[in-house]
Parts: structure tokens; C-alpha cells; sequence
């Protein structure tokens, strides 16, 4: 992609009525536009690092069983009536039709899949399924803040897993777990399983929490990683002696980057979602959910991976694969070589100075900087976003790092 062409340049200057880093930085760098409080649109950069998020999300589901579908986002009363949280769930978005019918803006999905799952399970079987999506959400934040963290529109995936026993839904809980924690160390997060109140779903949950400044929640902590509670649900107190022997706990700020539920029975029950086991006795269907958004994961990956420049992206979530800033007609050749390649590379062919470029570079964050100048003749200046080394390579010898770096 030719920067010339690309839409919308970078800003000099952050947007006023932005607080906080990762809105400041990726409104500058050209990434998201603001529409209205807790409402933003993702632009062509920043709709390339969201796509990569979801595939890593795709690609982890996939491989623990998940099956994904899309569900309807406009939902009728009677279902959140049917399952108690028409007047309860206090974030729903509540609208009528022309013709006067009450309907949501889907804020979750299990009052829609549940009712679909008792059409088609009859027999434990059918037994064990589970489903997933990565679809659009609303909720009517009271307090949309913090850029794209808390959003009152946003992409989820959500994931529901469907159990003859509570047995088995708790050995498919530690697998979301494990796969959970894979996909949160391909993002560059290092996010710490916590348990907490489960709210408006279940009688407790489990979160996973990335420890930084921007954080609205808290969680008293091992370092160690031997114990994680919410402070709002823990009788624990910062200082307290770790049981492993692992020092004091700690107090910190964190980003909730994802959290599972074990819903047990109640919207089976309240939906007739009912099977049939081994010995002909009809029971209630076994429930968890499992969700990651992914905008927020965005928006936690700049809180966590930044500096005063800009954005410093993870390799697998960068909108590129290298940032080529050409200082010379030699830049051209290099380009084309990169893609013919099949490297994904961000080419800045603007006629504007060295120092404009490498600023725009900086604030953009992706992992490589390539610079084609006659100071480097027939080598390319190479210099990685997270260091301030640079290095002079051939072109084979750059294109193995990149290709080495993408199989990493």
C-alpha cells in the first residue's frame, strides 16, 4: 500500500475531548474516528489490526471444537422476558418498531442461541457443542470513557458451550482458559486469571486482567501468579503473605481483556433446553459463555505497547508486515521486490521530508522501519519500532528477518 493513496493521513495533534493513550494515539495515527461517546469508527488501518485480532480469536476457537455462526442482533422482548433480564439487564438498549412491538440491541446472545439449541438437542449425544461468534454488541454504558475500552458499540466474540454434566462443562471451562491464555500472548499482553462476581450471568466468573495505569478495575495479586481477585469481591487485603510462599500480594490497575461464565442451568431451564440421558431421564442442558472484545484488546495493546512517538504494534496484529520510507528513486525497486514477496508493506512515497516520514513511522507502529536513501545505496536501513539500533541489510537478508519473524 502506496501512503500516498492511503486513507486518512496521520494528525499532528491529538483530539481535544480524548483522555485517554489509546484513543489519543489511534485517532492521530489514523486508525479509528470518534462518532459519539463510546462510539468509533474503525478506518482501513485500524480495521486491518481488528481483522487480525479476530483471526487469532478464530483460529483458538477453532482448534478447542468451537463452530462459528452469527446471530441476530435485533431481538424481541418476549426472550429477554422468557429469561428475567428484560428489566434487570441495566445496559440493554430498548426500542420500538413502527408497528409498536418492544425490541433490544443485542447486549449478549444467550437469549437467542439458547431457544435455537432446544429445537435441535434432544439427547446427551448431541452432547457436548459449542458455538461461537464475532459479532456486533450494544450496551448503554453509562459511563462510555477510556477511548475504545468501554464502548456502547463494539465487536465481541462470544462463545457457549452446551453440557450433559457440570462435570464436563468445567473440564471445557480449562480448556477456554487455555486457549484464552494463548490468545492474549499472541496480542504481546500478559493478562493474569482472575476470579470475580459474574454479575448480571452467573454467581462468579473469571476474568483475564492486563496489568496497566489506564485500568478502571483493580485486583489484589501474586506475582507469581498463585492468586487474582477482583477488589471487589475479595476479603484479601494488599500485603497479605502469599499462601505459596511467594511474598505479599500485590494492588494494581488493570484492563479486563476477557472473562468465562459457568451458567449452569437457568436459561436452559427458562428456554426448555432440555436432553435425554443415558438412562431416559430428562434433564437441563449445562451452559458456560466465554467472550473477548475485540476492540478493547485493541485498545489494551496501545495502552500496554507504546512510547512518546506512537504506537509500538505486536508483529501479529500489525496493519503491516514493514513501514518502507523511500528517500530515493531506489525505493521503488524495493517496494515491488517486498510484495512480489508476499510481504505486507506500508510504502511512504510522499515528497515530504526524511524527518516527516520517519515521524509518521513512529506514530503508526509497525514492528519494521525500512529506509531506501543514497546514504544506504544498495542496502536497506533496518530498525525495529521497540529499539533504536539500526542495521544495513542485502534485500535476501531483510526478507529472511521478515519472513523468520512471521513464522515466530
Amino acid at each position: 500500500m502506496r501512503y500516498s493513496v492511503l486513507f486518512p493521513k496521520t494528525r499532528k495533534e491529538a483530539p481535544k475531548d480524548e483522555i485517554s493513550v489509546n484513543a489519543k494515539l489511534l485517532i492521530r495515527a489514523g486508525f479509528i474516528e470518534k462518532l459519539s461517546a463510546g462510539v468509533y469508527n474503525f478506518l482501513p488501518l485500524g480495521w486491518k489490526v481488528h481483522e487480525k485480532i479476530g483471526q487469532i480469536i478464530r483460529e483458538e476457537m477453532d482448534l478447542i471444537g468451537g463452530q462459528e455462526l452469527n446471530l441476530a442482533a435485533l431481538h424481541p422482548k418476549s426472550i429477554w422476558e422468557k429469561s428475567g433480564r428484560w428489566d434487570k439487564f441495566g445496559a440493554l438498549y430498548k426500542l420500538k418498531s413502527q408497528s409498536g412491538d418492544d425490541l433490544a440491541l443485542g447486549a449478549t446472545h444467550e437469549e437467542v442461541l439458547t431457544p435455537i439449541i432446544s429445537h435441535y438437542i434432544s439427547s446427551y449425544k448431541d452432547l457436548p457443542l459449542y458455538l461461537y461468534q464475532i459479532q456486533v454488541k450494544f450496551r448503554d454504558e453509562p459511563r462510555a470513557k477510556s477511548g475504545i475500552l468501554r464502548c456502547r458499540e463494539f465487536v465481541m466474540k462470544d462463545l457457549y458451550s452446551f453440557h450433559a454434566t457440570e462435570e464436563d462443562r468445567a473440564s471445557y471451562y480449562e480448556r477456554v482458559r487455555k486457549a484464552y491464555e494463548k490468545i492474549f500472548k499472541r496480542f504481546g499482553l500478559k493478562a493474569i486469571y482472575t476470579k470475580a462476581s459474574g454479575g448480571s450471568f452467573s454467581e462468579f466468573s473469571h476474568e483475564f486482567q492486563v496489568i496497566t495505569d489506564a485500568g478502571e478495575d483493580e485486583i489484589i495479586y501474586c506475582p507469581e501468579g498463585d492468586f487474582s481477585e477482583n477488589v471487589d469481591i475479595t476479603k484479601v487485603k494488599e500485603g497479605k503473605e502469599c499462601d505459596m510462599g511467594h511474598g505479599p500480594l500485590k494492588r494494581a490497575k488493570v484492563i479486563e481483556v476477557g472473562n468465562i461464565f459457568p451458567l449452569g442451568t437457568r436459561f436452559s431451564e427458562a428456554f426448555g433446553a432440555y436432553f435425554t440421558d443415558e438412562k431416559g431421564t430428562k434433564k437441563p442442558i449445562v451452559m458456560g459463555s466465554y467472550g473477548i472484545g475485540l476492540g478493547r484488546n485493541m485498545g489494551t495493546i496501545v495502552e500496554v505497547h507504546h512510547d512518546e512517538r506512537g504506537i509500538i504494534w505486536p508483529w501479529s496484529v500489525s496493519p503491516y508486515d514493514a513501514h518502507l520510507v523511500g528517500l530515493s528513486e531506489e525505493a521503488e525497486k524495493v517496494y515491488k521486490q517486498l510484495k512480489d514477496a508476499g510481504i505486507d508493506v506500508l510504502y511512504d512515497d510522499r515528497d515530504v521530508s526524511a524527518g516527516e516520514k520517519f515521524a509518521t513511522a513512529d506514530l503508526i507502529g509497525i514492528p519494521y522501519r525500512l529506509v531506501v536513501s543514497q546514504k544506504t545505496g544498495d542496502k536497506i536501513e533496518v530498525k525495529r519500532r521497540d529499539g533504536e539500533k539500526t542495521e544495513n541489510l542485502e534485500f535476501d537478508s531483510l526478507l529472511k528477518l521478515l519472513k523468520e519473524e512471521r513464522e515466530d
